[in-house]
């Protein structure tokens, strides 16, 4: 039951997008699976048509931690309209950022506390990251078996893939994690834009064998998607990106078929 944090210290590079639909994939593949936004945005919980204000949410479990009592995480799952398992965000978690801070083993909350009963009732889960290093993002990676970026070919994205990967190398070492780069996937993907060639290339060869074959093309689809609260599958099953990502979850299955 891999945890795969789906990260990238860049905005705009298509993680929500990715953790949505990829699990949706997934999921009609009969796979169970959980996601969990990790981002005070909220967006991975709007892109799935749920409210911030629910009542129990990551961050009101994050809080029953760092007040020394005993999370349940499991209470905070809503299931959205298209069947997909969510534990819902809300913009106080930007707390949690601040709050964390005078926590014991603060790193470890997500992973030892609060995460550790799900992890036999889920074959997979996925937690959508901030695009940033803070508190949120290391709890996400300690939590994480793997860890995919989604990668827009372009040349800033590319400056924050470097460095976030310094980081995490630097949390490799301080916590001794055995954490593991499941892949690239390039997003909003052209084969007509030469700099979409030239940070596949650089990818190709920077990191050897971390590129998945599939790329995800840009449709307008993936944004009407959102906007209706629905994966791509319920929203348009027959578009570009629908076979996209069906595709990339059937590559994903043949490394990491739980």
């Amino acid at each position: 039951m891999p945890v795969v944090s789906i990260a990238i210290q860049k905005g705009g590079s298509g993680k929500t997008t990715t953790a949505v639909n990829l699990a949706a994939a997934l999921h009609r593949k009969g796979k169970s699976v959980l996601l969990i936004d990790s981002d005070p945005q909220a967006n991975l919980t709007y892109s799935l048509g749920v409210s911030d204000d629910c009542e129990k949410n990551l961050y009101t479990e994050y809080k029953t931690e760092i007040m020394g009592q005993e999370s349940h995480l499991r209470e905070a799952i809503v299931t959205s309209k298209c069947g997909l398992n969510i534990i819902p965000s809300s913009i106080d978690l930007a707390r949690a950022e601040i709050e964390l801070v005078s926590k014991l083993a603060r790193e470890f909350t997500l992973r030892k506390r609060m995460l550790k009963p799900l992890l036999a009732e889920f074959e997979y889960i996925f937690i959508d990251t901030p695009p940033s290093f803070g508190m949120l993002t290391t709890n996400a990676l300690v939590a994480s078996d793997l860890i995919l970026i989604p990668l827009q070919g372009e040349f800033l994205p590319k400056k924050g893939v470097e460095s976030f990967l310094g980081h995490v190398d630097t949390l490799r070492e301080t916590f001794n994690l055995q954490i593991d780069i499941a892949g690239f996937v390039l997003t909003k993907y052209s084969p007509r834009k030469n700099i979409n060639q030239e940070i596949r290339k650089w990818v190709e060869e920077k990191y050897p064998d971390k590129l998945f074959k599939t790329f995800i093309h840009t449709d307008i689809k993936l944004v009407t998607a959102q906007k209706q609260g629905e994966d791509i599958f319920t929203h348009a099953p027959q578009s570009v990106a629908a076979n996209d990502y069906a595709e990339l979850a059937a590559e994903f299955l043949s490394n990491y078929n739980a």
